[in-house]
């Protein structure tokens, strides 16, 4: 099993929305290292819904559904995967205490902050996890 960090702006696709919709395609990505990161997903990955531009936060769990396939919403090779809706955070894990936190310091989050899909340890999302859950 895999773990990523998707990202989506809340005004474009909201945790609340997601939370709404149950499943979703995950498409859009238009960067090279996300359209690997989406067709390294398997069904079963585990997943972290973050809220950028606004927010700035974890907001809660997904799961992988279905592998790569062909984005949509484009005829170019990019590619998307199917996520569904896991469990909300008690608290969302904010920008600044991942950043803060000596386990998640070097999270590709931080590290490079522009990948809209990154891959995280097993450890960062459990941590995560734990934050997210008022732990």
């Amino acid at each position: 099993m895999n773990y990523f960090l998707v990202k989506s702006e809340p005004f474009t696709y909201s945790w609340e929305q997601f939370e709404k919709d149950k499943e979703t395609c995950w498409e859009g990505v238009r960067s090279y290292a996300g359209r690997l990161h989406l067709r390294a997903m398997k069904p079963g990955d585990k997943v972290l819904f973050y809220h950028s531009m606004e927010g700035l936060s974890v907001m809660g769990t997904a799961e992988v559904t279905r592998e790569a396939y062909q984005d949509p919403t484009t005829s170019e090779d990019w590619s998307a995967v199917d996520v569904k809706c896991g469990d909300p955070f008690v608290v969302p894990v904010s920008l600044s205490v991942i950043k803060s936190d000596s386990l998640l310091k070097e999270m590709k989050l931080v590290k490079i902050s522009r990948l809209s899909v990154s891959p995280v340890t097993r450890a960062e999302y459990e941590r995560v996890c734990q934050l997210g859950n008022g732990g």
